[in-house]
């Protein structure tokens, strides 16, 4: 890998581009193009020797989706603010923006198929949230998308209301008719964090990690931080403090933990390799 930013191209001629380079002026764009297709956006550096691997996987596999994911690429060095937007700690690192809300993906080089399983999983929360548009580029994409079953509209249309509350009954409603149904149960996560997070302002923010630190078994706080840190794109972390409070209690506070945990994963999506890391820590400490 070299010092040079990388191509911004990765459509066919004449199809909407599905890869575009990240900057201060076009960052809006993308994110109101999130509340039509979900944008993947990989933020790189030159002296990174994963990035250039990380980049070419991930176009490959963007580009296989039809035009129903965009890639942004975004030179940390070049665009500082959005590596502290999605509190980066290490590059390479992949997030998504999914109508308008950070969505953490994975850190580091992947495999191919490793990345096809962390996309499926986002399309699948994308369609839980009603984002199902295409922008033609790659295979072609001529139907119409299918319309939402009516409790994923009632949660959609509630979502872009800003009713956390009414769009969780709807999913709920769904897991009751269906409870295999997968969207309603990411869809039902990624709603609940979203309106647990809702409230909190940058002051209740600080109180809440100052807390964390000396409070240990906090329950309460311990699982709120945990949710700022998924929300933050530190997914690992808030995976290890949750884990970590379940190895330290018992009793009711600990299936509390437990719960909340398993919820987190779908929010994170259970195909990502951070979850199976965390599953794993989790059957240690419970058995």
């Amino acid at each position: 890998p070299g010092g040079s930013a990388p191509d911004t191209g990765g459509a066919d001629a004449g199809a909407a581009p599905l890869r575009v380079e990240v900057t201060e002026s076009n960052f809006q764009e993308l994110v109101e193009l999130s509340a039509q297709v979900p944008v993947v956006i990989a933020l790189w550096a030159a002296y990174s020797p994963e990035s250039a691997g990380m980049l070419d996987t991930l176009e490959h596999v963007v580009n296989s989706f039809g035009g129903r994911l965009v890639l942004g690429t975004a030179d940390i060095d070049a665009f500082p603010q959005l590596a502290q937007a999605f509190q980066v700690q290490a590059v390479p690192t992949a997030v998504a923006v999914l109508k308008g809300q950070p969505v953490p993906l994975f850190q580091g080089g992947a495999e191919d198929a490793q990345i096809r399983g962390i996309l499926d999983e986002l399309l699948k929360v994308a369609a839980a949230n009603g984002v199902t548009g295409s922008l033609g580029g790659g295979a072609p994409q001529d139907a119409e998308p299918a319309p939402l079953p009516p409790l994923h509209q009632a949660a959609f249309d509630a979502i872009e209301a800003g009713d956390y509350e009414a769009a969780a009954v709807a999913y709920r409603q769904a897991l009751l008719e269906m409870p295999a149904d997968a969207e309603a149960k990411a869809g039902l996560a990624q709603v609940e964090l979203m309106a647990r997070l809702q409230p909190l302002s940058a002051g209740d923010t600080e109180a809440l990690r100052a807390r964390a630190a000396t409070e240990p078994d906090d329950l309460e706080v311990q699982l709120r931080v945990a949710d700022l840190d998924v929300a933050g794109g530190h997914v690992e972390d808030a995976f290890n403090r949750v884990v970590s409070f379940i190895g330290r209690n018992f009793g009711p506070e600990r299936e509390t933990a437990r719960v909340r945990l398993l919820e987190l994963f779908d929010v994170v999506g259970t195909t990502d390799p951070r979850v199976a890391k965390a599953r794993q820590g989790l059957a240690r400490v419970l058995f």
